[in-house]
């Protein structure tokens, strides 16, 4: 991108080759392993969520009544025997080892995982580490739960994570985002990893609260989050909607604590903002439209925008992502699509596995044709920077502000 860069490597733009990263979640309860695949990571821009299910999730398709009713008597007793045989080793308990589950998550990577930083990542060094590993016997589900952290951390890759049942659980139960704040894991001269707010949901309930950008977290409900890694601190920070949960910040480096009370909201509220400018000396005016996230009503909220303000004479669109930290990746493709003409790229993947390559491209026609002005800054991140840099690439609109951040979702 040539106005507003992400960090790696300086001149990205999309689309562009993919690095892929991983969550590999453990089910207990079912005795097998989901997996979760994060990819189509542009190297500091884009996430996509692709699932991978276990064979035992597969649905076994029956013959339509029209081509039960033509088969034979015969035929269909050895259906039913064998549909009966079937059953029965379905019923077998399915049992899955502790080196099993290291296995699998050894074998998603080793089959997706592309890397493009410095580590040098290649198929013999991970066969190596899976030799390594699986030379002894592995005791308990804990251990091995371990090792795969271990395993992944060796990747250098930050945006690949493990996580257990119990995060998952935690993570499918409650919004991620309960009271609307951005963690970070930020050392400090010491070597010691401070949790930061990185961004803030504006008008948001931790935002509404008092916490600001920048604050240091130090405690969620009294227990001290010294050491925790910012997943585990923001699954303290969830739970049901309109319970409060109180927190401890630290203003600034050298800045007073304070204890806040905030309230967690999973009601999703509009993220867009607009309001038609008349530009001074001319007949022309202009759609201003902030979108502070990508959450459910994302979309449907901007096409109305945006058609109000059509209605209303706008000559020019002005879309500010400036401090949009993301959201929902599948609601940044579709809003790219409101603006590209039919067949424009939004992105593509490419990686080690052509299995994972795709490509998503615009198909209809653009809901507006007026020239458009991308706002962005240091905070605009993830499926912000997928719009963006969807419509640079196309020339569909002129991108003016700051360097994007340049992570993936």
């Amino acid at each position: 991108m040539s106005v507003c860069l992400f960090n790696s490597p300086p001149t990205l733009s999309l689309p562009t080759p993919a690095k892929r990263t991983l969550t590999s979640i453990l089910d207990n309860s079912n005795n097998w392993t989901r997996k979760t695949l994060l990819g189509g990571a542009i190297t500091g821009a884009l996430s996509i969520n692709l699932l991978l299910s276990s064979p035992s999730l597969l649905a076994l398709e029956s013959p339509s009544p029209s081509l039960l009713q033509s088969q034979s008597t015969e035929y269909l007793c050895r259906e039913e025997e064998t549909q009966q045989e079937f059953k029965v080793e379905s019923e077998a308990p399915q049992v899955v080892t502790n080196e099993g589950i290291v296995e699998e998550a050894w074998e998603i990577v080793n089959d997706s995982f592309l890397d493009s930083g410095r580590r040098r990542w290649t198929p013999q060094s991970w066969q190596q580490k899976r030799e390594d590993i699986l030379s002894g016997s592995i005791q308990s589900r804990a251990k091995a739960h371990d090792i795969i952290r271990r395993m992944l951390a060796s990747l250098g890759d930050p945006y690949t994570r493990f996580l257990s049942p119990a995060e998952f659980s935690k993570m499918g139960r409650y919004d991620i985002s309960g009271i609307g704040i951005n963690l970070r894991e930020i050392p400090d001269e010491n070597g010691e990893v401070k949790l930061k707010v990185l961004g803030l949901l504006l008008d948001g309930p931790a935002y509404s609260a008092g916490v600001r950008q920048g604050d240091e977290l130090l405690s969620v409900n009294g227990e001290d989050v010294k050491g925790k890694s910012a997943f585990e601190v923001s699954s303290l920070l969830q739970g049901p909607n309109e319970t409060f949960v109180t927190i401890k910040v630290k203003h600034g480096n050298c800045g007073p604590v304070h204890s806040i009370e905030v309230q967690r909201q999973l009601v999703a509220r509009t993220p867009v903002f607009y309001r038609l400018e008349q530009i001074d000396n001319s007949t022309a005016s202009v759609g201003y439209i902030r979108l502070r996230e990508f959450n459910a009503l994302a979309r449907k909220d901007l096409v109305i925008a945006m058609k109000r303000l059509q209605d209303r004479g706008a000559s020019y669109f002005i879309l500010d992502l400036r401090d949009n930290l993301g959201g929902l990746v599948q609601a940044g493709i579709e809003i790219a699509k409101l603006f590209l003409n039919e067949g424009e790229k939004v992105i593509y993947t490419v990686g080690r596995d052509p299995q994972y390559q795709n490509t998503i491209a615009a198909d209809s026609a653009p809901l507006v044709k007026a020239p458009v002005i991308v706002l962005v800054n240091n905070k605009t991140a993830s499926a912000s920077e997928i719009v963006a840099s969807a419509l640079h690439d196309n020339c569909r609109a002129v991108l003016v502000g700051d360097r994007t951040f340049g992570k993936v979702s």
